[in-house]
């Protein structure tokens, strides 16, 4: 006589003995985080905010999540519960200048735009900090040291700049905006500074210029010496001089005195590569008060094609990067490594756009 050892599976109607069998021994697989986020519409970063309880995440976000992981019957990971309640749900754009105007310029504007379009799919907040003064210095090391934010991106760093340090000690994700001069970061999304600038000199060359000056950006920044260098080897490659070069910082008051320069030394140039639209506004002020006509005296190109460059007097021909989706790309590439991946650095396009100016 046998006894039972224990109570015996229920068997589903319809199915036979192997059948059942089968389902006990095969485990239902569990859903996937994101599944969770894909049911919800939200971005995998959101759902993992709204599973575990971090703050700034809407209202109708958190219920979208809710709902999925209700339907689904998600079981978040205990070791990935614990690694994600210790995100503050901010990250930080540091920008090395100490003038606060500076995130008013066009530039800077439209980076912001683009990493900001980003981050709102995350609920994700975006601290602004300008950081090359002692000052702005010391609030950034806080920021980092106190881990009040969960990764950085740096933009617009000089020479050995200390914000690279900075960031690096932090040992928190960190994506550089344009490639740093004095050393080659892993994460980092850049224009082709080089090809572009090489692109206006040779157009200035086709067009049958042959004094070809150039006001060049921030030499001891990275998008600023690869301008320089792109311009030297339009003109090195047609057998032109390139002696004729004034710095200036990107700024317009530095268009204005590096173009008045260049009329004082070589006063028979006959063309200008400046290295940024906002230096280019600045060069044609001083060439309209000086007589020379643009472009039958004297062509203009400039760099960057901000929507100021269509309605300077004349309109501005320039080269084109786009400036907005290097801001997504940053973005985008910071929230890959805060989620664990090992993303490609990225060299965005240029073009030429010609217009009146040259």
């Amino acid at each position: 006589m046998t006894t039972d050892s224990g109570p015996r599976p229920t068997r589903l109607s319809g199915h036979t003995e192997k059948e059942d069998v089968m389902a006990i021994e095969t485990p239902r697989r569990q859903p996937t985080l994101d599944e969770v986020a894909e049911r919800a519409g939200v971005s995998r970063s959101a759902a993992s905010r709204v599973i575990n309880n971090a703050p700034h995440v809407s209202r109708a976000k958190r219920e979208a999540v809710q709902r999925a992981v209700q339907d689904l019957g998600y079981v978040p990971n205990a070791t990935a519960r614990a690694l994600a309640t210790n995100q503050v749900g901010a990250v930080v754009l540091a920008v090395s200048g100490d003038n606060p105007a500076m995130f008013a310029e066009p530039f800077f504007g439209q980076v912001i735009v683009g990493v900001n379009a980003v981050l709102e799919e995350t609920d994700l907040e975006l601290m602004l900090v300008l950081a090359t003064s002692t000052r702005g210095q010391a609030k950034l090391e806080q920021v980092l040291r106190n881990r009040q934010a969960d990764g950085v991106m740096l933009m617009s760093l000089h020479g050995d700049d200390p914000l690279a340090g900075l960031a690096d000690r932090s040992h928190l994700p960190v994506v550089f905006g344009g490639r740093p001069l004095t050393f080659e970061p892993k994460y980092y999304v850049d224009a082709d500074n080089r090809g572009g600038a090489r692109l206006a000199t040779e157009h200035l060359i086709d067009s049958g210029r042959t004094r070809i000056a150039t006001i060049t950006g921030s030499l001891d920044e990275g998008a600023g010496a690869a301008r320089y260098r792109g311009y030297q080897e339009a003109l090195a490659i047609a057998g032109l001089g390139s002696e004729r070069v004034e710095p200036g910082d990107f700024t317009e008051e530095s268009g204005v005195r590096a173009m008045s320069r260049l009329l004082e030394r070589w006063p028979d140039l006959d063309s200008v590569f400046v290295a940024s639209d906002t230096m280019a506004v600045g060069a044609l002020k001083v060439l309209r008060q000086h007589g020379r006509a643009v472009p039958e005296d004297v062509a203009v190109v400039g760099f960057n094609d901000l929507a100021g460059a269509r309605h300077t007097d004349p309109p501005l021909t320039t080269i084109h990067q786009p400036v907005e989706a290097l801001g997504q790309e940053m973005g985008r590439m910071l929230l890959a490594l805060m989620a664990g991946n090992d993303p490609s650095p990225l060299i965005l396009p240029t073009r030429l756009v010609k217009r009146q100016s040259a």
